[in-house]
C-alpha cells in the first residue's frame, strides 16, 4: 500500500477519501449491492447502499476540477465469495483527466514493476501460471483473444443492427461452451470468455485484453472508428482479471439510457433493482473528458505472494458459513 501511494504521488495524484455509504451502489446488472437505511432522530428513514466502488463519488470530483486522483480503500459487494471472491474487499482506482484512456494500460504496467520491486517479488503466480511483472503488458483485442483461444470470429457475431445471437450461440457450441435457451448474447459472451480465453491470459507476461464490444462496456465511450467496440480494457496475469478500465463515457442522456437497460435486466433476473445517482449524471454534464481504472488490491497481493485464495491475503475474512471455503 505504501509503494502504491508513493508511485501515485510521484506523478502528482491526490489520493481521496469517498463516502462508503451511497444512494446506490452502481447500475450493473449483475452486481448486487449490500443495502442498509439511516434512521434520522425524527423516525424518517433513508436507504442507501455500501459502495460497491468509489467511481461514482471519483468522477464527481472530476466534475469539481480535480484531475488526477486515486482511491485505495474498502468496497462491498454481495453474492460474492471464492477463490477470487470476497464480500468486502481492497479496491484501487485511479483517474486522469483530459488524458487518452490508453495512458491507462502504461500506469498498468509500471504499477505491476513498482509492487513487484517493493515485496520483492521476481514474478506473478497463481495455481502453476507466472508471469513476469517488469515486462510491458500485450495488448491484445477481445476479438483476437476470441480467435487465438476460442477459434471465434467475434466480428461476425457482432453483424447488422445489434448482436446475432444466432451466430454466437453456433460458434459457442462449437468450441464446446454449453448454450441454454435463455442464455442472452451476454450470457454467451460471458461464458466464451470465462471458460475458452481467460485461463490463457497473461502467461509469461501480463496482457491489456482491449476493445470490449460496445454492450460490454455501459460506462465506457464508443471507439471513435468503429461503434461496435468500447473504449474498455481488463488487465490479466496469470489467468486472473486484476483491473478494468475506461475511457469514460461523459454523456449523461447515454448514460441514463444504458442505465436503465441494465437495472431492467436486473429486474428481469434477480426481481430487483437500484436507484440511478441523480446527482452523479448531473456531475456527467460537466465532467471533462477523462480515463479511469479499477484495480482488485486483494488479487495483486495474491499474486505477489503466491496466495492461491483471496482469504489467505484478508486478515479479517468473513466467518464461514455452509458450503464457504
Amino acid at each position: 500500500m505504501a509503494a502504491i501511494r508513493g508511485f501515485f504521488a510521484a506523478q502528482d495524484f491526490l489520493e481521496v477519501d469517498t463516502a462508503i455509504l451511497q444512494v446506490s451502489p452502481g447500475n450493473e446488472a449483475h452486481i448486487a449491492g449490500f443495502a442498509t437505511e439511516f434512521s434520522a432522530p425524527d423516525g424518517a428513514k433513508t436507504p442507501l447502499y455500501l459502495q460497491s466502488s468509489p467511481e461514482f463519488a471519483c468522477k464527481k470530483l472530476l466534475a469539481a476540477g480535480e484531475t488526477r486522483i486515486f482511491s485505495l480503500g474498502h468496497c462491498f459487494r454481495n453474492l460474492e465469495r471464492g477463490p477470487l471472491h470476497h464480500p468486502e474487499f481492497t479496491m484501487l482506482e485511479w483517474y486522469r483527466a483530459d488524458e487518452p484512456y490508453e495512458t491507462l494500460g502504461r500506469d498498468c504496467g509500471a504499477l505491476l514493476a513498482a509492487a513487484a520491486k517493493a515485496v520483492g517479488a521476481a514474478s506473478l503466480t497463481f495455481r502453476g501460471a507466472t508471469a513476469d511483472p517488469f515486462l510491458e503488458p500485450e495488448r491484445l483485442s477481445v476479438a483476437a483473444a476470441f480467435e487465438r483461444h476460442a477459434g471465434i470470429d467475434l466480428v461476425a457475431c457482432l453483424t447488422g443492427d445489434g448482436n446475432d445471437r444466432a451466430r454466437l450461440v453456433a460458434a459457442a457450441a462449437k468450441a464446446g461452451v454449453r448454450v441454454t435457451e435463455d442464455d442472452t448474447w451476454s450470457d454467451l459472451f460471458s461464458k466464451i470468455l470465462s471458460q475458452c480465453v481467460e485461463p490463457h491470459l497473461g502467461h509469461g507476461r501480463a496482457v491489456l485484453l482491449d476493445h470490449y464490444p460496445a454492450c460490454e462496456a455501459a460506462l465506457a465511450r464508443l471507439q471513435p472508428d468503429d461503434p461496435r467496440f468500447a473504449q474498455r480494457f481488463e488487465l490479466y496475469a496469470c489467468g486472473v482479471e486484476l483491473a478494468n478500465g475506461f475511457g469514460e463515457l461523459t454523456d449523461p442522456l447515454e448514460q441514463r439510457r444504458r442505465f436503465e437497460i441494465e437495472m431492467a435486466e436486473r429486474q428481469a433476473l434477480y426481481g430487483s433493482s437500484y436507484p440511478i445517482d441523480e446527482d452523479f449524471l448531473s456531475a456527467l454534464s460537466i465532467m471533462p473528458e477523462a480515463c479511469g481504472i479499477a484495480l482488485g488490491f486483494d488479487r495483486l497481493v495474491m499474486l505477489m505472494t503466491g496466495a492461491t485464495h483471496i482469504e489467505q491475503v484478508i486478515w479479517t475474512p468473513l466467518a464461514p458459513t455452509d458450503g464457504a471455503p
